[in-house]
């Protein structure tokens, strides 16, 4: 149900939806049945989502960050390799490298679609390259056939992160499958999202599968036995059936992504630029305009009762956490972008009024500040 005039526009809804009896009926047959970890839910959760990603296999993993890294460890990344990141994504990207034992390295990004700049990866390989991890940010793909490209000449292994793109395409190629795998996030306010956190590794090869597997139950082959020094990320019954219970509605969703993207790519004034749709396949996780005055645009849509989110402000090579790394080149289209980043809200409870009421608030905004 859409907001009224004068009710607040939450950025996203989690409450309980459309799928609310089919995810209470999916939990309460996971309490029926006593196993928690590691069963049935989970083994049919990896096939199906595997089948509506277009891959062979899929791996439930406790989290996104650690779906990236178990990926880096099973495709043989080792500490002292380096892998390249993009700048603008959320931070978990490069914690996940470093996750693996491995070294982020931060390239810039394309200054239209803010993915990964395949000329800004291809200057940032040394002699200890062995991957990269294109973002596709926002739902929007990556510029695969570049970066297959870069990664073909330099022998890098791909791993992709797809925690925001569940179902996009990149020239109509599934993502998730255009590398060695594909990292997906199951957070709640993913287009997928389960009830805490979750995620998933989907790869069309057996034997990365395999590892992954082991990885993430401690590195285990037989019970008590660890040949390898995993970890514990496992996604478990409970999560694993709620996913279920709301993946057949995916694709639906996602196509309401898209006409509200529509909607507002309609309406919205000039001043108010939407970060360009270059693939069709793009599945709208989030709506990131451009504004020269994006921090009084948010106070104006506050009080207008529309909430927004910055997505994100803080560029990788300029976070804390980053800085004993020493990023080689300055990171200038990401450093730019991250001054003028709004996300709109966008998720499927959304009507077209909706839309038309945040534009018509961006329109008003822009609209006084040039008769100031």
């Amino acid at each position: 149900m859409s907001a009224g005039r004068d009710d607040p526009l939450r950025f996203i809804d989690l409450r309980p939806g459309p799928d609310a009896a089919a995810v209470r009926d999916a939990i309460e047959g996971v309490l029926r049945r006593g196993w928690f970890v590691l069963g049935p839910e989970l083994e049919a959760f990896e096939s199906e989502f595997a089948a509506a990603s277009r891959g062979r296999h899929a791996v439930g993993t406790g989290n996104g960050t650690d779906a990236i890294a178990l990926a880096l460890r099973a495709a043989g990344v080792k500490p002292g390799d380096e892998v390249i990141v993009p700048a603008m994504t959320a931070a978990f990207t490069g914690l996940a490298v470093l996750a693996a034992g491995a070294t982020p390295v931060i390239a810039d990004v394309d200054r239209d679609t803010l993915t990964l700049d395949p000329a800004a990866c291809e200057a940032a390989v040394t002699s200890r390259t062995t991957a990269v991890v294109p973002v596709h940010l926002y739902g929007q793909a990556a510029d695969m056939t570049a970066i297959v490209a870069v990664a073909a000449r330099h022998g890098l292994t791909i791993v992709e992160d797809c925690c925001q793109a569940h179902l996009a395409t990149a020239g109509g190629a599934p993502v998730g499958t255009l590398g060695a795998a594909g990292a997906f996030s199951f957070y709640p306010t993913k287009n997928l999202g389960a009830l805490g956190d979750g995620g998933a590794v989907v790869t069309n090869d057996g034997s990365l599968a395999d590892r992954v597997r082991q990885l993430r139950n401690g590195g285990q082959t037989h019970r008590y036995v660890h040949t390898l020094a995993g970890v514990n990320s496992r996604l478990d019954e409970l999560q694993a059936a709620v996913l279920r219970a709301r993946l057949p509605g995916l694709a639906a969703a996602t196509q309401a992504r898209r006409v509200l993207a529509a909607e507002y790519r309609a309406h919205l004034p000039p001043a108010a630029a939407p970060i360009p749709e270059r693939d069709p396949g793009h599945v709208y996780h989030l709506f990131p305009i451009r504004s020269a005055r994006r921090d009084a645009l948010q106070a104006a849509l506050a009080a207008a009762g529309v909430e927004t989110l910055i997505h994100y402000p803080i560029p990788l090579s300029r976070q804390p956490a980053f800085a004993h790394l020493g990023v080689r080149d300055r990171c200038v289209a990401a450093d730019d972008a991250a001054g003028s980043l709004l996300s709109l809200p966008l998720h499927t409870r959304l009507r077209a009024g909706d839309v038309r009421r945040v534009a018509a608030a961006i329109t008003a905004f822009e609209e006084g500040q040039a008769t100031a």
